[in-house]
């Protein structure tokens, strides 16, 4: 270290030496070199001097120096030490954060989860009481409901709210095992508010007014929240029902419907109520229908009354014929009842003319039957066709009664609507209890007329062929065939 010291002040004696130099040149006249060498060596003493007092202040201040380094030195360790032991605390801390972080999401989506849970179980046991409970749990499920929307209450508040009705409903479920007996009140027939005592035993509830005048079911009403009070019948069942409530034992009458049975029977109607349901299109279905089945039974008695003859009665008339004896087939053919007869009595009368002219009389007497038996037929056929289209006209207008009924009312009221559906499918009802009868009844009638038509037809042929067999030509009938048959030519011949 003083040789490192003597070399860095090295470069300070050669300046002194330089500076002295000139200043013994220009001094004296008499001064030489050795006086300037001993200026030297003189200042080089005392740089010496200055060296060595400089080496021994430096050498009194290292050791304090480096006492006071190594204690920085020490106390830098231990920061060092310190800091990372902080640093891993740090991380430590910083990964139990995180994890801390991990949890609380965790358990923030559990409680959000159970939240969800308890509020629809909230739905759940609100749908689920009976009627005349609601009054019964009304505070402990407003609470329930509402604590969700509170915002002063912390997320801990409102579960351990909605877990308080989660208890009511445990103590509900245990109370439900033998039977409940509380306290409320109920509608009767008349409308009017009585307070009384309710017993529930499952899905079973017995209402005893205050007063004692009225004890039934106690059942839900349709658009009302208060339970009515549906009085039993049965003074058998009002006596084993009024014990059963006042006292601590007793018969249950029990109704396997659950009041079902009264809701049906609330909802049967006449047939007159039924058809006024349906609006003003139902009288013309209403004249419809009546006219079509004046018009069927007058048809079918007009048909029922149509005699025609038998085979055997037809067979004697043709075998008369074939044996050329006019007397008696103009007999055979008087005995013979119905259209068919008049028919057959016509061509009889017309034998010994030629079968054309037979045929073509026997033709004029089944076409102005054809037109005697399908008189007015067609009305029920149109009958058949109209009415399913007066029934859809009601549809129509039913629910544009149901749109009109929503613009006022909202689509809220179901039961405000329902007398525009009503009308709707009552009209399409009555359209089709009028068409399908009425069509049945124009296809039996038109095969009743087509039977008749085709035994007059079948019956003329048979004349027809066997007087073909059997000419009956008579002088004047064979001059009347010689003259008729050349003018007859003559008209069919084609105009030149």
């Amino acid at each position: 270290m003083h040789a490192s010291i003597t070399l860095r002040f090295l470069p300070l004696l050669l300046l002194l030496v330089t500076a002295g130099a000139p200043a013994a040149q220009e001094g004296e006249p008499g001064a030489t070199f050795a006086d300037a060498a001993g200026d030297l060596e003189h200042d080089l003493a005392e740089a010496l001097a200055e060296l060595g007092r400089l080496r021994e202040e430096i050498a009194g201040e290292q050791v304090p120096l480096a006492r006071h380094l190594a204690e920085l030195e020490g106390e830098l360790s231990a920061v060092r030490a310190e800091f990372q032991q902080a640093s891993r605390e740090l991380d430590g801390r910083t990964l139990d954060l995180s994890n801390l972080r991990g949890d609380i999401k965790v358990l923030e989506e559990e409680s959000a989860y159970l939240g969800s849970l308890l509020g629809e179980y909230v739905r759940n046991f609100e749908s689920r009481l009976h009627i005349a409970e609601l009054a019964r749990f009304e505070q402990a499920l407003s609470s329930a409901k509402l604590a969700r929307e509170n915002s002063n209450l912390a997320e801990h508040e409102v579960l351990e709210t909605q877990a308080g009705l989660l208890a009511t409903a445990l103590e509900r479920l245990h109370e439900a095992l033998g039977g409940a007996r509380f306290d409320g009140r109920a509608v009767d027939a008349s409308g009017t508010v009585l307070p009384g005592t309710f017993v529930l035993l499952g899905p079973a509830a017995i209402f005893r007014s205050a007063d004692g005048s009225v004890v039934g079911t106690a059942e839900q009403r349709l658009g009302s929240l208060e339970p009515a009070a549906l009085a039993f019948e049965d003074p058998v069942d009002r006596t084993a029902a009024e014990a059963l409530v006042t006292g601590s034992a007793g018969e249950l009458p029990f109704d396997p419907t659950l009041g079902n049975a009264h809701k049906v029977a609330a909802t049967e109607e006449t047939l007159v109520e039924h058809f006024l349901r349906g609006g003003p299109v139902m009288w013309p279905i209403l004249a419809l229908a009546g006219a079509a089945l004046l018009v069927g039974l007058y048809k079918w008695l007009r048909l029922a009354l149509v005699r025609t003859p038998s085979q055997t009665e037809i067979k004697a008339l043709l075998a008369t014929v074939a044996r050329r004896d006019r007397a008696a087939a103009t007999a055979a053919a008087q005995a013979l009842r119905g259209p068919t007869g008049a028919m057959l009595r016509t061509g009889v009368e017309h034998l010994g003319e030629p079968h054309e002219l037979v045929e073509e009389v026997m033709y004029e007497q089944v076409l102005a039957t054809r037109l005697k038996l399908q008189r007015m037929l067609p009305f029920v056929a149109i009958t058949a066709s109209s009415a399913p289209l007066l029934g859809l006209l009601g549809t129509v207008t039913g629910i544009m009664n149901t749109f009109t009924l929503m613009t006022v009312f909202g689509t809220g009221d179901i039961k405000t609507l329902s007398s525009g559906i009503s009308e709707a499918l009552i009209t399409t009802e009555y359209g089709l209890y009028v068409a399908i009868p009425s069509l049945l009844l124009s296809a039996y009638l038109s095969r009743k007329t087509k039977s008749v038509i085709d035994q007059m037809e079948k019956a003329a042929i048979a004349l027809v062929n066997q007087i073909g067999k059997t000419p009956y030509r008579t002088p004047d009938a064979e001059l009347t065939q010689a003259v008729v048959q050349p003018v007859r030519a003559e008209l069919a011949a084609p105009v030149a």
